[in-house]
């Protein structure tokens, strides 16, 4: 035998230890490296298993996904009550209440004030600010707890009347609030909403 089919021969047995495997004519000329004359006369006595012969996994077509559709984010405090029914679990009733309470607030300044619009679950209002965010809260004027009189803290979101003239007076038995959190002292004051309340007074 030809010195030369001895090394191509020594090429592909080595190949073979690998435990690699050569399922076309092109992979035994990269495996032996014969010249291109050679492997075109003995590639026809050449039998590859009959899977070789289908498309591999790499060169396979793949199914086209699902383009995943972007939704862009609004503003939360410019969507009405039409854009809102579109939202799963919010109809006429949620969207009007919704539109309703935002207007007393005067807008929201953050996205959490969503979740204090009553009958309005968690899951929903979730879903709300899949698509609607605070992009542009109102500008408000701070109310200064520690000047204003009684009328002036009634409009406060989320304190009414009685609080407010509570308020007033813990202030004018106890001195000046050197903390909004003091407020919490106050008889009736709605600790739950503090974080909130905070977002409109000031010292």
């Amino acid at each position: 035998m030809h010195l030369a089919c001895l090394a191509e021969l020594d090429r592909l047995f080595a190949f073979r230890e690998k435990g690699q495997f050569v399922n076309s004519p092109e992979a035994f000329q990269q495996a032996t490296q014969v010249s291109d004359s050679l492997l075109k006369a003995i590639a026809p006595y050449f039998k590859f298993p009959e899977w070789t012969k289908r498309d591999l996994p790499s060169t396979r077509k793949r199914p086209s996904l699902p383009v995943e559709e972007v939704v862009a984010v609004k503003d939360l405090n410019a969507a009405s009550a039409d854009d809102l029914k579109t939202i799963n679990g919010i109809g006429e009733t949620l969207s009007a209440r919704i539109v309703k309470f935002r207007d007393r607030l005067g807008g929201f300044l953050i996205k959490e004030q969503l979740y204090d619009v009553y009958g309005l679950s968690p899951e929903v209002a979730d879903r709300v600010l899949s698509r609607y965010q605070v992009l542009q809260p109102p500008i408000i004027q701070k109310i200064n707890v520690n000047t204003a009189n009684v009328d002036q803290l009634a409009k406060v979101p989320y304190l009414n009347y009685k609080v407010a003239k509570q308020i007033v007076q813990y202030r004018n038995a106890n001195g000046n609030f050197d903390s909004l959190d003091e407020l919490t002292n106050v008889t009736s004051f709605p600790k739950d909403r503090i974080d909130r309340i905070k977002l409109y007074l000031a010292l």
